[in-house]
């Protein structure tokens, strides 16, 4: 999992969506990077199952974002591992997490693990209701990220504003700040346009609800985020 830090554009599918494999082709055909199978609720271990079955005949490399230990399905060239940073609850940064460790560890590939630092900037979202998020400032963010790359020394430092676009500013200014943990930016990119200038401030950026939207706008985010300035 060592490539992520290559990574420019990666699509996430929602295995509680429905996309005809047609759409699916053209998406693991378009040239991201790589696709993440993951959601915030209606996940279960059969839809992931289903879903990475469909695109396993790719060469795509394909992650599974881990969201409940009963989800996790075999094969898959990676597991995103979120630790909610500014949850206000200890289990979504730990306990979920030492439970898993507890139940799987002598099973546990650990190189196909990649923890990430997560934190949640759309309050608005299911997932910040479901984590039971705050809703930190600039300083906070800072904070987060210094902590996740000097404190923690994680791989990777998401911003997820999940369904919203984001500040870009505040993007920019994280990226700057770390050298050596990868940030990856999600949500609200529905153009080409908003790929491009995300693209120019976080290291990978991740694509997701246009896909049921809008697929040729979701197509185009592709050569946008890969021709960015960054």
């Amino acid at each position: 999992m060592n490539k992520l830090s290559e990574w420019k554009h990666v699509f996430k599918l929602d295995p509680q969506k429905t996309l005809s494999d047609h759409d699916l082709q053209l998406i693991l055909e378009s040239g991201t990077d790589a696709v993440i199978i993951g959601g915030t609720d209606g996940v279960t271990f059969e839809n992931v199952s289903d879903l990475f079955d469909r695109v396993q005949p790719y060469d795509v490399p394909c992650l599974l974002e881990v969201s409940d230990i009963e989800v996790i399905a075999p094969e898959f060239d990676g597991y995103l591992i979120p630790m909610v940073l500014n949850s206000r609850e200890k289990k979504w940064m730990l306990d979920i997490h030492h439970q898993a460790v507890k139940e799987y560890g002598d099973i546990m590939d650990w190189d196909q693990m990649v923890v990430e630092g997560y934190c949640v900037l759309n309050e608005e979202a299911k997932v910040f209701k479901h984590a039971e998020c705050y809703l930190p400032d600039e300083e906070d963010v800072l904070a987060y990220a210094r902590m996740a790359e000097h404190m923690f020394h994680l791989p990777v430092f998401y911003l997820e504003y999940s369904g919203t676009y984001g500040d870009p500013e505040l993007v920019k200014k994280i990226t700057n700040e770390l050298q050596h943990t990868t940030v990856v930016y999600g949500g609200g990119i529905r153009s080409s346009d908003q790929a491009e200038e995300m693209s120019a401030c976080a290291d990978v950026i991740v694509v997701g609800n246009v896909l049921y939207e809008d697929l040729d706008a979701a197509l185009k985010t592709v050569s946008a985020a890969k021709n960015s300035n960054f």
